[in-house]
């Protein structure tokens, strides 16, 4: 009985989980890969696709990093629903190991407030 019980609270939790209404996001990438990238010939942009899979307008409230090192640029009005916009990236290239993390900050309802984690990686080289 307690077997059934717990497959019975699974499911009705992941029925729960499915069935969110609102803006969802969707990204191209958890991850953005500098590579081996070299300080001088790099310009140290990159994007990050961002879709709305939801029912309802997304609004991106803010793109926080965890280092004044990395810059975001991104466009202020909200993601209808089927569409897609960019969050530009910019590392300002200092040389050494690049571990990073940016936290994108919406209305999603498909993460847990709304914030959605991005890694931000590489290892950059002098030129």
């Amino acid at each position: 009985m307690k077997k059934f019980l717990g497959l019975f609270v699974l499911l009705l939790v992941s029925a729960i989980s499915f069935s969110q209404t609102g803006p969802k996001i969707q990204l191209n990438s958890d991850t953005v890969d500098y590579g081996n990238a070299a300080k001088g010939s790099d310009n140290g942009i990159r994007t990050i696709e961002v879709k709305n899979t939801g029912d309802a307008p997304l609004q991106l409230s803010d793109v926080k990093s965890t280092c004044s090192c990395i810059t975001t640029n991104w466009d202020k009005t909200a993601i209808q629903p089927g569409k897609s916009a960019k969050i530009e990236v910019k590392y300002n290239m200092a040389p050494g190991p690049l571990r990073k993390t940016l936290t994108i900050h919406s209305n999603a309802v498909n993460y847990s407030g709304g914030v959605v984690p991005i890694k931000v990686k590489g290892d950059i080289q002098t030129k």
